[in-house]
Protein backbone atom coordinates (compact mmCIF):
# COMPACT_ATOMS: atom_id res chain seq x y z
CA UNK A 1 0.00 0.00 0.00
CA UNK A 2 2.71 2.59 0.68
CA UNK A 3 4.72 1.60 -2.32
CA UNK A 4 1.36 2.48 -4.22
CA UNK A 5 0.94 6.00 -2.39
CA UNK A 6 4.85 6.66 -2.99
CA UNK A 7 3.71 6.31 -6.84
CA UNK A 8 0.46 8.28 -7.06
CA UNK A 9 2.60 10.71 -5.10
CA UNK A 10 4.79 10.62 -7.84
CA UNK A 11 2.14 10.83 -10.97
CA UNK A 12 0.77 13.70 -8.71
CA UNK A 13 3.64 15.84 -8.38
CA UNK A 14 4.68 14.88 -11.73
CA UNK A 15 1.73 16.30 -13.35
CA UNK A 16 1.49 19.40 -11.08
CA UNK A 17 4.86 20.14 -12.30
CA UNK A 18 4.03 19.49 -15.88
CA UNK A 19 0.89 21.82 -15.60
CA UNK A 20 3.41 24.49 -13.76
CA UNK A 21 5.46 24.23 -16.97
CA UNK A 22 2.77 24.72 -19.35
CA UNK A 23 1.55 27.66 -17.47
CA UNK A 24 4.80 29.50 -17.28
CA UNK A 25 5.36 29.61 -20.81
CA UNK A 26 3.86 32.99 -22.24
CA UNK A 27 2.25 32.73 -25.86
CA UNK A 28 4.85 33.31 -28.98
CA UNK A 29 5.76 36.96 -29.86
CA UNK A 30 8.51 36.35 -32.07
CA UNK A 31 10.23 33.11 -33.98
CA UNK A 32 14.66 33.21 -34.49
CA UNK A 33 14.75 31.99 -37.72
CA UNK A 34 18.41 29.70 -38.49
CA UNK A 35 19.08 28.53 -41.87
CA UNK A 36 20.49 25.02 -41.56
CA UNK A 37 21.04 23.96 -45.43
CA UNK A 38 20.92 26.41 -48.28
CA UNK A 39 21.26 25.33 -51.87
CA UNK A 40 19.17 25.52 -55.16
CA UNK A 41 16.11 22.98 -54.00
CA UNK A 42 12.42 23.06 -53.17
CA UNK A 43 11.52 21.63 -49.54
CA UNK A 44 7.74 20.95 -49.31
CA UNK A 45 8.93 17.62 -47.50
CA UNK A 46 10.02 17.31 -43.51
CA UNK A 47 9.89 14.98 -40.96
CA UNK A 48 11.02 15.09 -37.76
CA UNK A 49 13.23 12.07 -36.47
CA UNK A 50 13.51 12.38 -32.57
CA UNK A 51 15.57 15.77 -32.64
CA UNK A 52 17.03 15.49 -36.41
CA UNK A 53 15.35 16.44 -39.31
CA UNK A 54 14.98 14.43 -42.42
CA UNK A 55 13.66 15.56 -45.73
CA UNK A 56 13.08 14.87 -49.92
CA UNK A 57 12.75 17.37 -52.49
CA UNK A 58 13.11 18.30 -55.87
CA UNK A 59 16.00 17.03 -58.15
CA UNK A 60 15.98 13.50 -56.25
CA UNK A 61 17.66 15.56 -53.17
CA UNK A 62 16.95 13.52 -50.04
CA UNK A 63 18.65 13.95 -46.70
CA UNK A 64 19.18 14.03 -42.94
CA UNK A 65 19.54 16.63 -40.30
CA UNK A 66 21.69 16.06 -37.04
CA UNK A 67 20.55 18.38 -34.41
CA UNK A 68 23.23 17.40 -32.14
CA UNK A 69 26.35 17.74 -34.43
CA UNK A 70 24.93 20.53 -37.09
CA UNK A 71 25.68 18.14 -40.42
CA UNK A 72 23.54 17.82 -43.07
CA UNK A 73 24.04 14.18 -44.76
CA UNK A 74 22.47 14.96 -48.73
CA UNK A 75 22.24 12.42 -51.22
CA UNK A 76 20.44 11.94 -54.62
CA UNK A 77 17.86 9.27 -55.56
CA UNK A 78 17.13 8.37 -59.27
CA UNK A 79 15.63 5.14 -60.94
CA UNK A 80 17.48 4.17 -64.15
CA UNK A 81 17.06 7.57 -66.40
CA UNK A 82 14.37 9.45 -63.86
CA UNK A 83 15.58 11.99 -61.25
CA UNK A 84 12.23 12.13 -59.13
CA UNK A 85 10.73 14.84 -57.20
CA UNK A 86 9.45 14.20 -53.78
CA UNK A 87 6.28 15.69 -51.87
CA UNK A 88 5.66 12.82 -49.25
CA UNK A 89 7.46 11.64 -46.65
CA UNK A 90 7.05 9.79 -43.47
CA UNK A 91 8.77 7.75 -40.79
CA UNK A 92 8.47 4.92 -37.94
CA UNK A 93 11.17 4.54 -35.48
CA UNK A 94 13.04 1.81 -37.79
CA UNK A 95 12.73 3.52 -41.12
CA UNK A 96 12.23 6.53 -43.66
CA UNK A 97 10.11 7.00 -46.40
CA UNK A 98 9.98 9.30 -49.47
CA UNK A 99 7.20 9.21 -51.96
CA UNK A 100 7.67 10.83 -55.71
CA UNK A 101 4.83 13.07 -57.36
CA UNK A 102 4.00 12.35 -60.93
CA UNK A 103 4.18 9.07 -62.65
CA UNK A 104 5.47 6.50 -62.02
CA UNK A 105 4.73 6.84 -58.22
CA UNK A 106 8.06 5.66 -56.98
CA UNK A 107 7.90 4.92 -52.70
CA UNK A 108 11.55 4.62 -51.34
CA UNK A 109 12.26 3.10 -47.91
CA UNK A 110 15.38 3.09 -45.65
CA UNK A 111 17.63 -0.21 -46.86
CA UNK A 112 19.60 -2.55 -44.74
CA UNK A 113 22.24 -1.70 -47.20
CA UNK A 114 22.43 2.12 -46.64
CA UNK A 115 20.79 3.11 -49.45
CA UNK A 116 16.91 3.71 -49.96
CA UNK A 117 14.99 0.76 -51.48
CA UNK A 118 11.75 1.11 -54.08
CA UNK A 119 9.14 -0.75 -52.56
CA UNK A 120 5.97 0.56 -54.35
CA UNK A 121 5.99 1.67 -58.01
CA UNK A 122 2.39 2.87 -59.54
CA UNK A 123 2.34 3.51 -63.49
CA UNK A 124 -1.22 5.24 -63.71
CA UNK A 125 -1.30 8.12 -65.85
CA UNK A 126 -2.59 9.79 -63.64
CA UNK A 127 -0.53 9.17 -60.89
CA UNK A 128 0.49 11.92 -58.55
CA UNK A 129 0.82 11.29 -55.13
CA UNK A 130 0.67 14.54 -52.18
CA UNK A 131 1.40 13.31 -48.67
CA UNK A 132 2.08 10.47 -46.48
CA UNK A 133 2.03 9.39 -42.57
CA UNK A 134 1.78 6.61 -40.19
CA UNK A 135 -0.22 5.55 -37.39
CA UNK A 136 2.34 3.44 -36.12
CA UNK A 137 5.18 1.73 -36.71
CA UNK A 138 3.63 -0.96 -38.81
CA UNK A 139 0.91 0.97 -40.45
CA UNK A 140 1.03 3.87 -42.73
CA UNK A 141 -1.33 5.56 -45.47
CA UNK A 142 0.10 8.29 -48.06
CA UNK A 143 -2.69 9.54 -50.75
CA UNK A 144 -2.47 11.57 -54.01
CA UNK A 145 -4.94 12.82 -56.78
CA UNK A 146 -7.60 10.84 -58.21
CA UNK A 147 -7.09 7.76 -60.39
CA UNK A 148 -10.35 6.31 -61.87
CA UNK A 149 -12.97 8.02 -60.26
CA UNK A 150 -11.76 8.25 -56.49
CA UNK A 151 -8.60 9.38 -54.64
CA UNK A 152 -5.26 7.34 -54.63
CA UNK A 153 -5.03 5.79 -51.43
CA UNK A 154 -2.03 3.19 -50.37
CA UNK A 155 -1.79 1.73 -47.27
CA UNK A 156 1.01 -0.56 -45.56
CA UNK A 157 0.62 -2.85 -43.17
CA UNK A 158 4.00 -4.49 -42.75
CA UNK A 159 6.15 -1.42 -41.85
CA UNK A 160 6.38 -0.30 -45.25
CA UNK A 161 7.60 -3.92 -46.60
CA UNK A 162 4.54 -3.76 -49.43
CA UNK A 163 1.75 -1.13 -50.29
CA UNK A 164 -2.06 -1.89 -51.65
CA UNK A 165 -4.13 0.60 -53.36
CA UNK A 166 -7.64 0.46 -52.29
CA UNK A 167 -10.06 0.23 -54.52
CA UNK A 168 -12.50 2.59 -55.55
CA UNK A 169 -15.40 0.72 -54.46
CA UNK A 170 -14.01 1.37 -50.61
CA UNK A 171 -13.52 5.09 -51.23
CA UNK A 172 -16.20 7.76 -51.82
CA UNK A 173 -15.90 9.04 -55.03
CA UNK A 174 -14.79 12.23 -55.92
CA UNK A 175 -16.80 15.54 -57.82
CA UNK A 176 -15.60 16.68 -61.34
CA UNK A 177 -12.69 19.04 -60.68
CA UNK A 178 -11.98 17.29 -56.71
CA UNK A 179 -7.77 16.84 -56.27
CA UNK A 180 -5.26 17.46 -53.45
CA UNK A 181 -2.32 19.90 -53.37
CA UNK A 182 1.36 18.89 -53.26
CA UNK A 183 1.96 21.85 -50.85
CA UNK A 184 3.43 20.57 -47.77
CA UNK A 185 3.34 17.06 -47.30
CA UNK A 186 -0.04 17.72 -45.34
CA UNK A 187 -2.90 16.44 -46.40
CA UNK A 188 -3.14 14.17 -44.31
CA UNK A 189 -3.64 13.88 -40.07
CA UNK A 190 -4.11 10.67 -38.46
CA UNK A 191 -5.02 10.12 -34.69
CA UNK A 192 -5.88 6.93 -32.85
CA UNK A 193 -7.13 4.46 -35.92
CA UNK A 194 -8.54 7.72 -37.68
CA UNK A 195 -7.48 9.35 -40.87
CA UNK A 196 -8.28 12.46 -42.69
CA UNK A 197 -7.80 13.20 -46.29
CA UNK A 198 -8.18 16.85 -47.55
CA UNK A 199 -9.25 17.66 -51.20
CA UNK A 200 -9.44 20.86 -52.99
CA UNK A 201 -9.88 22.46 -56.54
CA UNK A 202 -13.30 22.67 -57.81
CA UNK A 203 -14.63 20.92 -54.42
CA UNK A 204 -13.11 20.91 -51.09
CA UNK A 205 -14.01 17.60 -48.77
CA UNK A 206 -12.98 15.80 -45.86
CA UNK A 207 -12.25 11.91 -46.42
CA UNK A 208 -12.49 10.52 -42.78
CA UNK A 209 -11.60 6.62 -42.07
CA UNK A 210 -12.32 5.94 -38.38
CA UNK A 211 -10.73 2.27 -38.70
CA UNK A 212 -7.64 2.56 -40.75
CA UNK A 213 -8.51 2.56 -43.92
CA UNK A 214 -11.07 -0.39 -44.11
CA UNK A 215 -14.57 2.22 -44.54
CA UNK A 216 -14.83 5.74 -45.52
CA UNK A 217 -17.21 8.56 -44.99
CA UNK A 218 -16.74 12.55 -46.91
CA UNK A 219 -17.99 15.60 -45.47
CA UNK A 220 -18.30 19.40 -46.63
CA UNK A 221 -15.64 22.08 -45.90
CA UNK A 222 -16.82 25.90 -46.11
CA UNK A 223 -13.18 26.32 -47.60
CA UNK A 224 -13.06 28.79 -50.79
CA UNK A 225 -13.41 26.62 -53.46
CA UNK A 226 -14.60 26.17 -57.32
CA UNK A 227 -11.11 26.68 -59.04
CA UNK A 228 -8.32 24.40 -60.37
CA UNK A 229 -5.88 26.36 -57.66
CA UNK A 230 -8.47 26.94 -54.85
CA UNK A 231 -9.39 24.95 -51.45
CA UNK A 232 -7.41 23.41 -48.43
CA UNK A 233 -4.16 23.10 -48.35
CA UNK A 234 -2.88 21.83 -45.05
CA UNK A 235 -4.37 20.41 -42.01
CA UNK A 236 -3.51 19.14 -38.31
CA UNK A 237 -5.73 17.58 -35.73
CA UNK A 238 -4.60 17.98 -32.29
CA UNK A 239 -6.75 14.94 -31.06
CA UNK A 240 -9.89 12.79 -32.64
CA UNK A 241 -12.44 15.69 -32.05
CA UNK A 242 -9.81 19.15 -32.80
CA UNK A 243 -8.80 20.01 -36.21
CA UNK A 244 -7.80 22.54 -38.59
CA UNK A 245 -7.62 23.11 -42.38
CA UNK A 246 -6.23 25.83 -44.24
CA UNK A 247 -5.35 27.01 -47.47
CA UNK A 248 -7.26 30.11 -49.89
CA UNK A 249 -5.67 30.38 -53.20
CA UNK A 250 -2.25 30.35 -54.32
CA UNK A 251 -2.81 33.01 -56.67
CA UNK A 252 -4.26 35.14 -54.33
CA UNK A 253 -1.67 34.75 -51.59
CA UNK A 254 -3.16 37.69 -49.53
CA UNK A 255 -6.69 36.75 -49.96
CA UNK A 256 -7.64 35.88 -46.16
CA UNK A 257 -11.62 35.10 -46.46
CA UNK A 258 -12.69 31.49 -46.48
CA UNK A 259 -9.31 29.83 -46.25
CA UNK A 260 -9.12 28.75 -42.13
CA UNK A 261 -12.08 26.48 -40.55
CA UNK A 262 -11.89 24.32 -37.84
CA UNK A 263 -13.45 21.24 -36.35
CA UNK A 264 -14.59 20.32 -32.72
CA UNK A 265 -16.21 17.09 -33.92
CA UNK A 266 -13.67 14.67 -35.61
CA UNK A 267 -14.25 16.78 -39.18
CA UNK A 268 -18.28 16.21 -39.72
CA UNK A 269 -18.78 20.05 -38.92
CA UNK A 270 -16.62 23.32 -40.12
CA UNK A 271 -16.65 26.49 -38.81
CA UNK A 272 -14.74 29.47 -40.67
CA UNK A 273 -12.90 31.32 -38.58
CA UNK A 274 -10.55 35.07 -38.66
CA UNK A 275 -12.95 35.75 -41.87
CA UNK A 276 -10.93 38.36 -43.62
CA UNK A 277 -8.68 39.50 -40.46
CA UNK A 278 -6.02 36.43 -40.53
CA UNK A 279 -2.86 35.42 -42.80
CA UNK A 280 -4.12 34.94 -46.92
CA UNK A 281 -2.78 31.81 -48.61
CA UNK A 282 -1.01 29.12 -45.96
CA UNK A 283 0.39 26.50 -47.28
CA UNK A 284 1.63 24.51 -43.80
CA UNK A 285 -0.44 24.54 -40.44
CA UNK A 286 0.23 22.90 -37.04
CA UNK A 287 -1.01 22.70 -33.72
CA UNK A 288 1.56 23.84 -31.33
CA UNK A 289 2.25 20.82 -28.91
CA UNK A 290 1.35 21.18 -25.51
CA UNK A 291 -1.04 23.51 -26.13
CA UNK A 292 -4.56 22.13 -25.50
CA UNK A 293 -5.22 22.85 -29.14
CA UNK A 294 -5.49 26.68 -28.35
CA UNK A 295 -2.23 27.87 -30.16
CA UNK A 296 -1.33 27.31 -34.30
CA UNK A 297 1.67 28.18 -36.51
CA UNK A 298 0.75 28.42 -40.12
CA UNK A 299 3.16 29.29 -42.84
CA UNK A 300 3.01 30.41 -46.45
CA UNK A 301 4.46 32.89 -48.62
CA UNK A 302 3.17 35.75 -46.57
CA UNK A 303 5.19 34.45 -43.63
CA UNK A 304 5.06 32.74 -40.09
CA UNK A 305 1.89 33.40 -38.08
CA UNK A 306 0.84 32.56 -34.86
CA UNK A 307 -2.42 32.15 -33.06
CA UNK A 308 -2.68 31.89 -29.21
CA UNK A 309 -6.87 31.24 -29.31
CA UNK A 310 -7.31 28.24 -32.01
CA UNK A 311 -7.18 30.40 -34.92
CA UNK A 312 -9.96 32.88 -34.38
CA UNK A 313 -7.00 35.89 -34.27
CA UNK A 314 -3.32 35.71 -35.80
CA UNK A 315 -0.29 37.41 -35.12
CA UNK A 316 2.17 37.56 -37.86
CA UNK A 317 5.50 36.69 -36.51
CA UNK A 318 7.95 37.36 -39.19
CA UNK A 319 7.73 37.25 -43.15
CA UNK A 320 10.19 34.25 -43.50
CA UNK A 321 8.09 32.70 -46.55
CA UNK A 322 8.01 28.82 -45.92
CA UNK A 323 6.32 25.46 -47.83
CA UNK A 324 6.43 23.46 -44.62
CA UNK A 325 6.64 23.10 -40.74
CA UNK A 326 7.01 20.66 -38.18
CA UNK A 327 7.38 20.51 -34.12
CA UNK A 328 10.39 18.96 -32.15
CA UNK A 329 9.19 20.83 -28.84
CA UNK A 330 6.60 23.27 -28.22
CA UNK A 331 8.62 25.81 -28.82
CA UNK A 332 11.03 24.75 -31.27
CA UNK A 333 10.50 23.32 -35.24
CA UNK A 334 11.86 22.96 -38.39
CA UNK A 335 11.04 24.65 -41.84
CA UNK A 336 11.33 24.00 -45.13
CA UNK A 337 11.02 26.14 -48.22
CA UNK A 338 12.19 27.41 -51.23
CA UNK A 339 16.32 26.93 -51.65
CA UNK A 340 16.64 26.38 -47.76
CA UNK A 341 15.84 23.99 -44.54
CA UNK A 342 15.57 26.24 -41.40
CA UNK A 343 15.14 26.08 -37.64
CA UNK A 344 13.16 27.74 -35.77
CA UNK A 345 13.00 28.81 -32.26
CA UNK A 346 9.22 30.51 -31.03
CA UNK A 347 10.42 33.25 -28.21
Amino acid sequence: MRLIYCLLLLVFVGCKENEKQAEARLPFTGVEIQPILEDSVSVRAIEVMGQNLAFAANRGWYGLYNDATGDFKVNLQEQDSLTPEFRAVASTDNDFFMLSVGSPALLYKTGDTGSMELVYREDHEDAFYDAMTFWNNEEGIAMGDPTDGCLSVIITRDGGQTWNKLDCDVLPPVEEGEAAFAASNSNIAVAGNNAWILSGGMRSRIFHTADKGNSWQVYDTPLIQGSATSGGYSMDFYNNKKGIIAGGDYTNIEGNTGNIAVTEDGGKTWQLVSEGTGPGYISGVRYVPNSGGNEIVAVGPGGIFYSENGGEAWEQLSGEALHTLRFVTDTTAYGGGNNRIVKLKFQ
